[in-house]
């Protein structure tokens, strides 16, 4: 597994990325399909001290799968901590849906009703029209619409993205690629 460790608005000392390396080095032993791993320290100046340490930590996996998680705390080797111990969460549930669902399919007959607990279900399909717009005409639109994310296609790409609102009042834009 590959590990990166980059700062922003901090620097990273070799006994921070020596603290981190062991800590990730243990998700290895929960899931073996680990390629590269990304932590990402950063400093905000917030109201909250307790909230100013961040840690957002994001696992790439072979077949093209990502898991991210992020925590934030007063001090950043707790932070690192928080994300570590979220992560291993994220990974058993992922491992337990991925089970469950090669369980069901060996299985082979009428869905019980266990097996629907488990798993999450469709249970409403939306049409809409995409309209051509800018990444910043789509953020205005989601905006007035008072939601976190908003799809549209962009014609400097000839695609269809998404622009969806952060938890640091900034925005993403997702450009997907065929894999």
């Amino acid at each position: 597994m590959e590990l990166i460790v980059r700062g922003r608005n901090l620097e990273i000392t070799n006994q921070i990325e020596n603290y981190a390396r062991k800590r990730i080095a243990r998700l290895e032993r929960f899931l073996h399909t680990i390629s590269q791993a990304e932590l990402e320290l950063a400093q905000e100046n917030t109201r909250s001290r307790g909230q100013r340490q961040i840690a957002q930590l994001t696992l790439r996996m072979t077949p093209g799968i990502l898991l991210r998680a992020e925590e934030r705390h007063a001090d950043l080797l707790a932070a690192i901590d928080l994300v570590v111990d979220k992560m291993e969460r994220r990974i058993e549930r992922f491992k337990g849906r991925r089970e469950g669902r090669a369980r069901f399919e060996a299985l082979e007959m009428a869905p019980s009703e266990e097996a629907s607990e488990m798993e999450g279900r469709i249970v409403k399909i939306k049409r809409f029209a995409v309209t051509a717009m800018t990444p910043e005409e789509a953020i205005e639109q989601m905006e007035l619409l008072g939601h976190d994310f908003f799809i549209f296609y962009n014609p400097e790409t000839a695609s269809i993205n998404l622009v969806y609102r952060r938890q640091d009042g900034n925005y993403g834009l997702i450009q997907p690629e065929l894999a």
